[in-house]
């Protein structure tokens, strides 16, 4: 549930909030019945441009597959992977590309399994199977080959579904292990070839899920790939989570490869390399978050936004320390003690350095940043995450908008103004 920043204002249902009249306009009907109230005006990123880049290099990988131009589609998943370049949100080009072009095949298998109707070997291996037929027919192309090492970790998880292991059927239980197995097989051979890829690199973390063995060296294979690609955050958040004592660390071990990482980063991040180790670990695991060096965690925020003082950047520290951090309270007192100092730093970031809002972001933050989220609809899911920050933006300033102030968020700075 949501926690609101202060409790002695006005609710914010009372409080007259809109985006700028050149964006989106939020309903204000409280202000006619509310005089004396302010109004929160801030200008609003268009969502769906927000997730354009994405939608657009994922549609594009798929063309490319369902053309049948595999050389075309590896020569840019080999540019996009050199470049490390990314969308706005920081997610790999490569990535959406590799993704595009599988997804025919994984969803076709994904519907099939949900389906649960007439299930046919050609349903369920037709499509892997033409894949693993480019794959022999460009063999001298690693990037088609991780393709197809990827779709098949993507079935995997199909398999698996969200059964416990308990409840698991034998035959998904196979089919999830046969899947894992043969990306297990592939992936060296994309990794003899292309030593240097953050992609190949980053689905052998992926691969990590499907071998749960003891003496896997998880923080290895991740170090590994920020070495590669120290610039992305999300792989530095991805080895946080993996350390956690419900995959394949310990806290202690988070504790450490959190410090080393912030050591190996520091001309890039400073402080933020241990900041983004712990930034979901810690939302996940209340333990995790009482063991957290706080004041490191806030000096990590500080460094980050200072290296990437972007409004995509500002949005997701904002939204993380005002919504995401409040996950899991009341099962710690530690940890809330931790939570309550990282969720005051929504102050100085929304005050000192928001100037528009990225709805889209605020929306994702407020499901955890869960990547598995199904979105049936972006302008949904986008209005959703409006109105979570219009709620933490608009008690942030409940004295002033309960004085009758205007807050107004400029390219320059913050505005405010009385009637």
């Amino acid at each position: 549930m949501f926690r609101f920043f202060r409790a002695h204002a006005a609710h914010p249902s009372s409080l007259s909030l809109h985006s700028t009249p050149e964006m989106r306009t939020v309903d204000s009907s409280g202000a006619s019945a509310l005089p004396d109230q302010g109004t929160l005006n801030i200008p609003l990123a268009d969502a769906r441009a927000e997730d354009l880049v994405n939608h657009e290099t994922i549609a594009h990988g798929r063309y490319l597959a369902r053309q049948d131009k595999w050389a075309e589609l590896s020569q840019q998943l080999r540019k996009a992977d050199d470049a490390r370049a990314t969308s706005p949100d920081g997610t790999p080009i490569a990535d959406l590309l590799a993704f595009g072009a599988r997804s025919d095949v994984v969803q076709a298998v994904e519907h099939a399994l949900s389906d649960g109707k007439a299930l046919s070997e050609y349903d369920l291996l037709g499509g892997i199977s033409e894949l693993e037929d480019e794959m022999h027919a460009h063999d001298n192309e690693p990037m088609i080959a991780l393709v197809v090492a990827l779709a098949h970790i993507d079935l995997a998880w199909a398999w698996r579904g969200t059964a416990t292991d308990a409840t698991l059927p034998p035959l998904h239980r196979s089919r999830c292990a046969a899947h894992f197995d043969r990306a297990a097989t592939i992936l060296p051979i994309c990794r003899a070839a292309a030593p240097q890829s953050a992609l190949v690199a980053a689905a052998g973390c992926a691969l990590l899920a499907g071998q749960r063995k003891t003496n896997l060296r998880v923080a290895d294979e991740y170090e590994r790939l920020i070495t590669l690609d120290p610039h992305n955050q999300r792989h530095m958040r991805a080895m946080g989570t993996h350390l956690l004592p419900r995959w394949f660390g310990s806290y202690e071990e988070l504790e450490v490869q959190a410090l080393r990482t912030a050591a190996r980063t520091h001309d890039i991040w400073g402080a933020g390399g241990y900041t983004w180790v712990q930034f979901d670990a810690i939302t996940l695991d209340p333990e995790a978050c009482a063991r957290l060096d706080v004041e490191y965690f806030l000096e990590g925020l500080r460094d980050i936004l200072h290296r990437r003082p972007d409004q995509q950047t500002v949005n997701m520290l904002s939204a993380y320390c005002a919504t995401t951090i409040q996950s899991h309270a009341g099962q710690n007192e530690q940890a809330d003690q931790v939570r309550v100092q990282i969720h005051e730093a929504a102050n100085w970031l929304i005050r000192d350095h928001l100037t528009e809002l990225h709805p889209l972001i605020w929306a994702h933050a407020a499901n955890g940043f869960n990547n598995s989220v199904r979105i049936n609809s972006a302008e949904r899911f986008a209005a959703r995450g409006h109105r979570h920050a219009l709620r933490a933006i608009g008690d942030l300033f409940r004295d002033e908008l309960g004085s009758g102030k205007d807050v107004t968020f400029t390219p320059s700075g913050l505005r405010l103004s009385s009637h």
